[in-house]
Parts: structure tokens; sequence; C-alpha cells
């Protein structure tokens, strides 16, 4: 017997990382020496403090309990903490934080949480897939709005301002930006907050590369009549080192994070204490291990910018984040093409910018969590 998927399904494909994962592993399978320089998965290790707190939470009589949906209070109190201390944001611990089990799965259930069939979302091009794929998922319109080299990635006002917004009810901002690594510009941030205001749409930021390659971290919340239009996601995944961890933080106005929690109430039973402690203990440590993490990663970018230029790249030297977005001199290479002849030719997989979308045609991304060693390899590679 045969059951026929649910028609959401015909309106989203495999997630691109996820198939061609599998197309890589298949050729290291037979034997190809492929460096995977696609993938944004920290490979340095978290603050030590933060396994020796997962530990020690083994042993503690909650341990193998369900815990609260909403985290432990100690959890939210180190959350808004952390807000405090890095981005001059208050937080009320009680009602305005929400720990979740990684911020991908705080997209869905946002979406969930205030999109109805048929109202729309605004969805940068080019921005994080998911953002798109969730919308069509719980049967909502992405509306996408374009940002540019020209206009360092930032939303054209002018464009957004001749929308219809009439049905508009959300827009995902992604500052630092991926996969461009632009930063933050607080001229963008203040117009958004008041257009939205005016246009009743609520912002989502979703924040999780602010301390790599940064040295001014920014929150959207941190601007005078943000929590009224916006909302924040954040992710010990990528700053922290813990991506499979899955950690992740939603913060907002009382209001808002209830109507989330309505929903995360359903779709989980509580993050694993030991998780919890660990997570705690990385909010706790001190902001010196950023500046020996961002040491490192200076290092792999000079690495990478070099592979870049011998790729006939070229890249923004003062992009932040955990990747190198570089943009292909001859406009007669595909994306998608080019990266599969590389990864044929020269054993090294890269990502296309066009799984960004269509404004990613052209460009090609590169992560920094691949050591020196290996960074220096695909060099050789290319220069063979």
């Amino acid at each position: 017997m045969k059951v026929s998927t649910a028609t959401r399904l015909e309106s989203v494909k495999e997630y691109y990382f996820s198939k061609k994962l599998r197309e890589v592993a298949a050729l290291v399978q037979a034997g190809k020496p492929v460096l995977n320089m696609g993938i944004g998965s920290p490979d340095l290790p978290p603050h030590p403090s933060v396994v020796e707190a997962l530990k020690e939470a083994m042993a503690h009589p909650r341990a193998n309990m369900y815990q609260s949906y909403q985290g432990l209070p100690e959890l939210r109190e180190a959350i808004a903490h952390f807000y405090k201390r890095n981005y001059e944001v208050v937080l009320d611990p009680s009602s305005e934080v929400l720990p979740l089990m990684g911020s991908k799965e705080g997209i869905m259930h946002i979406s969930m949480a205030f999109l109805n069939k048929g109202d729309e979302v605004l969805i940068p091009n080019p921005g994080y897939p998911t953002y798109n794929a969730v919308t069509q998922l719980v049967e909502a319109t992405p509306v996408f709005y374009d940002l540019k080299a020209e206009n360092n990635w930032q939303p054209d006002f002018d464009a957004l301002e001749a929308l219809d917004t009439s049905k508009i009810k959300l827009m995902w901002l992604n500052y630092p930006h991926m996969p461009t690594g632009a930063d933050v510009d607080h001229t963008t941030l203040k117009k958004l907050i008041q257009w939205a205001a005016k246009e009743e749409i609520l912002l989502i930021n979703d924040n999780p590369y602010s301390f790599i390659l940064n040295d001014d971290p920014q929150s959207i919340l941190s601007l005078p009549g943000a929590k009224d239009v916006a909302m924040e996601l954040n992710s010990l995944s990528k700053s922290f080192n813990m991506a499979g961890w899955r950690v992740g933080m939603l913060s907002g106005n009382a209001e808002n994070i209830q109507a989330v929690l309505k929903v995360k109430s359903n779709m989980d039973s509580g993050m694993f204490y030991g998780i919890q402690q660990g997570a705690i203990a990385a909010l706790n440590a001190p902001n010196s291990w950023f500046v020996e993490l961002n040491a490192t990663y200076k290092k792999r970018r000079k690495l990478v910018e070099e592979l870049a230029t011998l790729m006939n790249a070229t890249f923004d030297p003062n992009s932040v984040g955990m990747f190198v977005w570089a943009k292909l001199n001859d406009p007669s290479v595909a994306a998608e093409k080019y990266i599969d002849q590389i990864l044929y030719e020269k054993d090294i997989f890269i990502t296309p910018g066009t799984i960004f979308g269509t404004q990613g045609e052209g460009y090609i991304r590169f992560s920094l969590c691949v050591n020196e060693d290996q960074i220096s390899t695909a060099i050789n590679r290319m220069k063979a």
C-alpha cells in the first residue's frame, strides 16, 4: 500500500546540502580525497567549561527527567545576561526569552505561530534557504526582496515602499548576513523598524554570526522601538562551536514569545538537562575566548582568500562571519557548473551561490570550518 504525501511537500525540495553531501560521501567512499569546504559546521571545540558542565550535569538527579518547555530558569537568565553584556539589550528572562533546540527549528515555530495560509512573507535574496522552505510548508507565500553587492547587501527601501504590503505579515532579516558576510548597518535597522511599525509587519532578525570575525556585535533589539515590531533568533551553533548540541534562543516582547511557546510546547518535551547546563557555561564564558577563536578564523580566512583568487574570484575583505562569499570574475561561468567542475577535477567541495537565491548566481561560498592544512592542500590542488 502506498499512502500519498501531503500536498505541502510539492512546494519544497530536499535541502541542498542533504542531497549534495550524499554525493560527496559517495565520492569519499570511492576513494576520492574530497575536501569539504562547503558546510558551516564548526570543527573547533567549545569553551572547556562547556564540556565540564555537561559532564557534571550527567550525574544530577534531574538529568533524565523531562525538562521545562521554557528551559531552565538559569538558562533564561544566562541568555538575558549575555544580551545585556554584549548587546546592551535588557530582557526579562521570565517572559522575553525562549530557549530553542536550535534556531532552525525556531524558524518553523515562528512561522507556525504567526502565519496563515495565503499570508505573505518577505525573504532575502540571497538568503538562508530554510526561510523559503518553511514559508511554503506552512502554506504562506514567499515574496523575495533582492540584496545586491552595489548596495552592500542591504535592503532597497524604495523597492520595499513600492510593495503592496496588505498581505505581508512577516519579514526575515539576517545580519550579519549569510551568505555574503555583510555586516549590520544601524541605518538599515532603524529604517526597517520604522517601516515595519508603519506597515504592521513583524521583523525577525536571525543573528547567529555576530561574534565571528566581527569586532562590534549588534542586536536589532538594542534599537528604540524594536521590541514592538521585532524578534531575534540567536544560536550557540556558530559562535560557540556547538552546532551539534542544538541550542538556540528567541528574544522579543512577552506577547510574541508566548505565541511561539504555544507552538513549541506541542513540538518537543524540553531540552536535555546536560545540554542546558553546557549552554549556560558557554554563555558565561569570557569574551577573551572569542578573541582566541577569531585569531584562528583570521588565519584561515587569509588562506581562503588566496584560494578564491586562484579560482579567479573576488571578495570583500571587510565581510564578517564564518564564510567567504566570492564573485566569479568570468560572467559566462555558472556557479553550480563551476563547483561541480572543482569537485570532480580538484576534489574540493564549495557551495554555489545559487542555492541562496537568484542573486547568488555567479558567486561561490567557502566555509572557514576547515583547518589550515586542508586549505593549503586545496591551494596546492588549484595550482597543480
